[in-house]
């Protein structure tokens, strides 16, 4: 995420998708609700965090990171399908190569 916004990415053209764990940081935020939580990514001022499971509610963004981190094969295809979807510019996808390979069909 640093190396992002070092190199000139605003905050708020980042969008985080997680399969396994939630980020700290979207834990953090929903112990406010859900609606609190949602009006941050409407802000659109952040990087935004969000599970797999409720990604589907997340508008579109020019970075789009997906972190296998856990989370069933399902959960990670439907990760990578809707972040291709979502990724404005870049689409970053974090974790196990094989896993990921294993996911896509094909050598990354």
């Amino acid at each position: 995420m640093d190396l992002l916004l070092d190199s000139g990415r605003a905050p708020g053209d980042v969008l985080v998708i997680t399969t396994g764990d939630p980020h700290p940081w979207a834990t953090h935020e929903l112990s406010f609700g859900d609606a609190a939580y949602w009006a941050q990514h409407d802000a659109g001022d952040d990087v935004f965090y969000a599970d797999a499971a409720v990604a589907e509610r997340a508008a579109s963004r020019s970075v789009v990171v997906v972190a296998l981190n856990g989370g069933s094969e399902d959960a990670a295809v439907t990760a990578l399908s809707l972040a291709h979807s979502r990724a404005g510019a870049l689409l970053i996808v974090c974790g196990d190569p094989q896993r990921i390979n294993s996911v896509l069909g094909a050598g990354v």
